[in-house]
């Protein structure tokens, strides 16, 4: 397989562009803009090019490369810390309990309340794989590679990461959830609503969002039915991150409804399980497929490769150690794959 991940360049914009037109809509981290992208790819090797290990607000952006091509067929970005810039609003579930002495009755009423609680907290996202593409893992090879990039570079990112997975889009491109809370109140139609955010950031959500808390039994069954509910092309994305130990909280998008998952960053999965261990040959072998990585910020690169253990370090096979561009003497970190 001659895919790896590596970190984004300038250069890359055609391709994220042309992958950014294939999303379907809601999918804030890559809007189909070239401006923003342009953005994103500045502000992504700004981040490639800070050498100091500290927590700060920035964004990197990956890539998925076919070697063989040249061409880039997938994407995923990590935020170090959201909500400094401008505020990080979800809407949290809750419940109001009341009685009634004089009904000797209980009521108990879910409610949606806008909140800022994730604020601070790391955030995986922008994962895109192209359509042609999905088969073979890669899908797993681009989400799991962004944990040892958080991993190897552990100082620069929080103690919890979200992920916020995209929701119920309808057949023509609205969003139920918005349609039947927010739409109401900004009068503008969800894609709309979701350009100027993607563009421009989420502020005129706190200028203009009613902040009292919503009783969900009020809003119309259609928004009711989608709360917390993934869209159907991000259910193997919910899997993958319940299999690397997030769980879903009752936090979700304020545009689409859809959940944020979020863990402990030391606690998840390819981020725990993981190893280091040097080279110290590059040929067959009769080992296990694993996920493996190499490279420091804008030299990390991630792929696919056979490694087994040997005294003193591991083996790698020569497809896997020219994917990372490494040879005998370097180190590595590797995982294994599931």
């Amino acid at each position: 397989m001659s895919f790896r991940i590596r970190a984004a360049r300038r250069t890359d914009l055609q391709h994220l562009y042309e992958m950014a037109k294939l999303t379907g809509g809601g999918f804030t981290n890559l809007p189909p803009d070239r401006k923003s992208l342009t953005a994103k790819l500045s502000r992504s090797e700004q981040a490639f090019s800070r050498e100091a290990d500290t927590l700060s607000d920035e964004l990197f952006v990956l890539v998925l490369e076919n070697m063989d091509t040249g061409d880039v067929r997938g994407t995923c970005q990590i935020f170090s810390q959201v909500g400094q810039k401008w505020p990080f609003y979800s809407y949290r579930i809750g419940t109001l309990t009341q009685h009634s002495q004089e009904l000797d009755r209980t009521f108990r009423a879910d409610m949606l309340s806008l909140s800022t609680d994730l604020e601070g907290s790391s955030e995986v996202g922008g994962l895109f794989l192209h359509p042609g593409e999905r088969a073979g893992g890669l899908g797993l090879l681009i989400a799991r590679s962004r944990y040892l990039f958080i991993r190897n570079h552990r100082a620069r990112f929080a103690d919890t990461i979200l992920a916020e997975l995209r929701g119920v889009i309808d057949e023509a491109g609205g969003s139920p959830f918005w349609d039947g809370l927010a739409g109401r109140f900004f009068g503008m139609n969800f894609q709309d609503a979701d350009q100027f955010n993607a563009i421009h950031g989420n502020q005129f959500i706190a200028d203009l969002m009613p902040k009292h808390p919503i009783y969900i039994a009020m809003l119309p069954e259609t928004a009711r039915a989608v709360i917390g509910v993934p869209h159907p092309s991000g259910r193997a994305a919910m899997r993958m991150l319940e299999n690397e130990g997030f769980a879903f909280t009752s936090y979700i998008d304020i545009f689409d409804g859809g959940p944020t998952m979020t863990a402990k960053t030391d606690d998840v999965r390819s981020i725990r399980d993981a190893c280091d261990a040097t080279i110290v040959a590059v040929e067959p072998n009769a080992g296990e497929k694993a996920l493996c990585a190499h490279g420091r910020l804008s030299d990390f690169k991630a792929a696919y490769a056979i490694v087994e253990k040997r005294e003193g370090g591991v083996v790698i096979d020569p497809e896997g150690a020219a994917l990372l561009e490494i040879g005998i003497g370097d180190r590595i970190s590797h995982v294994a794959r599931w």
